[in-house]
């Protein structure tokens, strides 16, 4: 016998009202089986039926009674077979009777396990629980099922217990009595009731692998050298991946039973001097990277540098919940629970959680797992109060960041954007009730993709996809199920009666496509001398420069224009060169040389106006004004403003001061802290350097 053989009794209801919802019966069960050959192959798996037409179970032969039950697989290894035969499964005309079948399903663990195998056995029963079971020959319902927990409990048995029931369906006096009595279960034995109302949520609800429970770390939680408290730490969550994918040979003759298919892979190592020679693994060391150079650094070395705390873990101290910020978690979450049956440890650990509840405190902790780890963890604690009376309070734990594991990526808030570029109260209020709207736990509602009952639909579909190719290895990949569809896209029921806010959130923004620009081909440096046309075009068409030796050709002649409008403001489209150029995102310098050289392009603009009569005004009107929305964007109010100043100085005394009562006109002035919070420039000062310009202008 496997050590952590699992014996598992299926209790499927067939009977008329679970028709509907058969088929995603048989689909999680069929999956149950297939996880089962992968990670338990060793595992003992019986299904029983009841609602059925025919009574096909030893304890009708034996002693009368439980009908419409029957046994459609004995309890025996899992395999291929057991996969198959839960995917065709008979339609029943009675309402059948979860009770009757929980009898049979402890009769058929018992006569199999007898006094073996304790803690290890469950039964597992789908239903809807919608019709009244049978009244017992001796005393009440709950006294039924407290002499069915009486033989579960003495034989170690578990009840797991799923109820389909659709949203729409009402609860009338035979659901609620029998919820009653499932959840009566839960208080004698260990047993577990779920209620479902969706395919997907069913996927999720039966368990189809069981992971034993495996400690991190048992000591002490030293709060003080003086006080320390016993605890059993464990893993709350951790990522399930896919199964190790092994080599696999078919070399081997198909005649030979016993070969493994195993294939080994070894690294020889050879010298670059000389190729042919082998390099032993006593002549080889590891390198890092240090600049230039690779510094070798010998296994002796490493062992005499690293760091071998001690195994333990110590508090540090204790902060307010709201020093430690959501986004701060990393890894998996850790429960620390008092060492079983350790009163002493129970009473402290409750006192602690509770104390920190109260206060709205968390603590720090430093932890090392085990001996000779290789590193220290830096965690919070934060109380997890129990409700269930025999269930002792506990304590979760999350990994913090040391400083470099944070990124700190500072983005601009949206309240220093220009009032402008706020939403009105009306596009607020779409907003507001698009995401009311789209609530995935709506007040009458149950809640829609919950984690508990959510499976990975990635690993679902790998697994089914696996006993697919196993039956039939040419077989193509299936289209995505319909439920676990529901888990990848959004829920059409809920859009469908939301479809209103949909539109009224499209009516209240403005949506325009953003066109995708054209990347740029490879460059390649060329030492010719450039062609005369190329010397009187100048780089974007606008500067007489002549090019050097050293100039970049672009290869796709198409792509030159959006090359060189990246790089410069020229003359054909200056603001949008400019924005372009603020807009790129792969250097934080290109704001700084963006600003620089529209403040140079604006200057000249002014500056090689003919004998004054203002012909690049207006050009240089929006090109101050782009310049002036760009630094509002980027933050850097200040540039703008130093430069609308050294205008005014400049030019207010010279024939050219024409140009400032152009500025007063359009109502450009300097960047107040109102449009930008790092400006030193208050609105009062903003008018009345308005006034000034004003002035000057007559």
């Amino acid at each position: 016998m496997a050590r952590n053989k699992e014996g598992l009794v299926l209790l499927l209801d067939v009977g008329p009202s679970m028709h509907g919802v058969l088929p995603e019966v048989e689909k999680v069960c069929s999956l149950l089986m297939q996880k089962k050959l992968i990670f338990g192959k060793y595992d003992e798996v019986g299904v029983v039926l009841f609602g059925t037409d025919e009574t096909e179970n030893e304890l009708a032969i034996e002693v009368g009674g439980y009908e419409h039950v029957s046994v459609l697989r004995n309890i025996k290894v899992v395999d291929g077979d057991a996969a198959e035969i839960v995917q065709n499964l008979r339609r029943g005309t009675f309402h059948g009777d979860f009770m009757d079948a929980i009898v049979v399903g402890i009769d058929m663990l018992i006569k199999k396990y007898g006094s073996t195998n304790k803690g290890k056995q469950r039964i597992c029963i789908i239903t809807d629980a919608r019709f009244p079971v049978k009244v017992p020959y001796e005393g009440t319902k709950e006294d039924q099922v407290d002499a069915i927990s009486e033989q579960m409990k003495e034989h170690g048995i578990k009840l797991e217990s799923i109820v389909f029931r659709e949203p729409q369906l009402l609860h009338d006096e035979a659901t609620e009595e029998n919820d009653r009595l499932l959840g009566h279960f839960a208080k004698r034995i260990t047993a577990r009731l779920v209620h479902v109302d969706s395919p997907t949520s069913l996927l999720g609800a039966l368990k189809t692998r069981n992971v034993a429970p495996v400690t991190v770390y048992r000591g002490d939680l030293e709060i003080s050298p003086n006080c320390k408290i016993k605890v059993w730490v464990y893993k709350k969550t951790s990522e399930e991946k896919f199964p190790t994918l092994k080599k696999y040979s078919d070399k081997a003759p198909p005649t030979d039973k016993f070969a493994t298919h195993e294939v080994k892979v070894d690294y020889e190592y050879k010298s670059m001097v000389e190729p042919d020679k082998v390099v032993p693994p006593e002549q080889r060391i590891k390198g890092y990277r240090y600049g230039p150079q690779v510094v070798p650094i010998a296994s002796h070395d490493w062992d005499a540098i690293r760091f071998r705390p001690e195994k333990g873990v110590k508090l540090l101290g204790f902060t307010d919940v709201s020093n430690v910020l959501r986004h701060y978690y990393m890894k998996d979450v850790y429960m620390f629970i008092p060492e079983p049956k350790n009163n002493r440890a129970i009473v402290a650990v409750s006192a602690i959680a509770r104390a920190m509840k109260e206060m709205n405190k968390c603590a720090i902790l430093r932890c090392v797992w085990r001996q000779g780890q290789g590193n220290v963890v830096i965690g919070v604690l934060t109380p997890n109060i129990s409700s269930v009376d025999n269930i002792p309070d506990s304590f979760f734990f999350n990994v913090l960041p040391f400083a470099e594991d944070l990124r700190e990526f500072q983005f601009p808030s949206f309240d220093r954007l220009p009032a402008a570029w706020q939403p009105t109260a009306e596009q607020q209020e779409a907003a507001d009730n698009f995401v009311l709207g789209l609530d995935l736990a709506p007040p009458e509602r149950e809640e829609i993709l919950p984690p508990d009952f959510t499976p990975n639909p990635v690993l679902e579909r790998f697994y089914r996809f696996l006993d697919l190719k196993s039956k039939q290895p040419d077989a193509a990949v299936l289209p995505l199920d319909p439920a676990l569809k529901r888990i990848t896209e959004p829920d059409p029921e809920l859009v469908s009666l939301q479809l209103p806010l949909l539109e009224n959130l499209s009516k209240s923004f403005e949506l325009r496509e953003n066109p995708k620009k054209k990347k740029t081909s490879k460059i390649a440096w060329r030492t010719e001398q450039p062609t005369n046309q190329e010397i009187e075009a100048g780089p974007a068409g606008g500067h007489n420069e002549t090019a050097t030796s050293n100039d970049v050709k672009i290869e796709d002649p198409s792509a030159s224009r959006a090359f060189l409008t990246d790089a410069n403001i020229g003359d054909l489209d200056p603001v949008k060169d400019f924005e372009a150029m603020m807009s790129r995102r792969d250097s934080p310098k290109w704001v700084h040389v963006a600003i620089e050289q529209m403040k140079i392009y604006i200057n000249n603009l002014i500056e090689n106006s003919v004998e004054g009569d203002g012909s690049n005004d207006d050009k240089a009107i929006e090109c101050l004004k782009a310049l002036r929305k760009g630094c509002i964007i980027e933050q850097e109010p200040n540039e703008f403003n130093n430069f609308l100043k050294v205008l005014f100085e400049k030019w207010r005394a010279t024939s050219l001061g024409r140009f400032l009562g152009h500025l007063c006109s359009k109502g450009i002035t300097l960047i107040c802290k109102e449009e930008a919070a790092d400006s030193d420039v208050t609105e009062e000062a903003a008018k009345g350097f308005l006034v000034k310009l004003e002035a000057e202008s007559q």
